[in-house]
């Protein structure tokens, strides 16, 4: 074999190395750096004593409002402090495409105070794949972006814009942890009709306001705003936004919708941005 030969030989196998002990630090890093992140919520969870749920006090609420909590929680129940999902579902994210990309995510939930962690896995080859860290900590949003758990390739956190959209989120997907939703845990209820009723929200110094949509079986069936930023390209812009839920189950005592989607009414159309479903819930009660 010729001496250049050899020489270019190793100089492949060593980038070859190079690069995957990048990627593994890289993983490490990022591993890392999100166990401090769920450590910091668990760790900032109020143990304080709360009350328990009290059907005959729910009799004030607008009357959707009412028949939900007495559909999906029991009387005495105590409020959710910690909970923790598994989910897998698939994401569009670009409208204008047919393509979507498989995602598996664990997602982290504090009500007291609120916050929240989703960490997700998201293919889009069939070896390559990006993780994405959403999180709403102290009043902060975030959302981070890396190339196969090892590499930054977007990021963004603490603006007006992403802050409120985070509480938003929160609020929204409290249907899979209830108790968040109870007058308690701060929600003032605005009745509209027999099937729809509004939240209204202040956390941080942020207030927000968003439509719950119920049927007659004593379900939340979506939510929906005018007012929610998202970021499209570099800006953020509000559009409507708008999420559907279903096929609820019963975990550890309490029924959650299973099955969501989640996307934005664009000036072009309806852009179905998130499809999921939750594959495991657990909950830990306030003492």
């Amino acid at each position: 074999m010729a001496f250049w030969i050899k020489v270019l030989i190793f100089f492949l196998v060593l980038a070859v190395v190079s690069i995957a002990a990048f990627l593994v630090i890289g993983v490490k890093q990022n591993k890392s750096e999100t166990k401090a992140l769920v450590e910091k919520l668990f760790n900032a969870s109020s143990i304080e004593k709360s009350h328990s749920v009290n059907f005959a006090s729910l009799s004030e609420l607008p009357k959707p409002v009412e028949q939900y909590f007495r559909n999906v929680l029991f009387d005495g129940q105590k409020l959710i402090n910690l909970a923790r999902f598994q989910q897998v579902g698939e994401l569009k994210v670009d409208p204008k495409s047919k393509n979507w990309s498989q995602f598996e995510a664990s997602y982290f939930v504090s009500q007291s105070p609120v916050a929240f962690i989703w960490d997700a896995k998201i293919k889009i080859g069939p070896v390559i794949h990006v993780r994405v860290t959403d999180y709403f900590l102290d009043g902060i949003g975030a959302g981070n972006v890396s190339l196969m758990s090892a590499i930054t390739i977007g990021s963004d956190e603490d603006n007006p814009e992403i802050n409120s959209g985070s509480l938003y989120r929160y609020l929204a997907e409290s249907v899979w942890h209830p108790t968040a939703l109870l007058p308690q845990s701060g929600v003032k209820w605005e009745p509209v009709d027999e099937n729809r009723a509004i939240a209204h929200l202040t956390k941080f110094g942020i207030s927000i306001s968003l439509e719950f949509r119920f049927n007659n079986l004593g379900e939340i069936t979506g939510i929906y705003t005018e007012d929610r930023f998202g970021k499209f390209g570099d800006k953020y812009v509000r559009y409507p936004w708008e999420g559907r839920f279903r096929n609820y189950e019963e975990f550890n005592g309490v029924k959650i919708p299973t099955e969501g989607e989640v996307g934005w009414h664009l000036t072009e159309g309806w852009w179905l941005f998130w499809k999921g479903k939750i594959v495991n819930a657990e909950f830990k009660y306030r003492s």
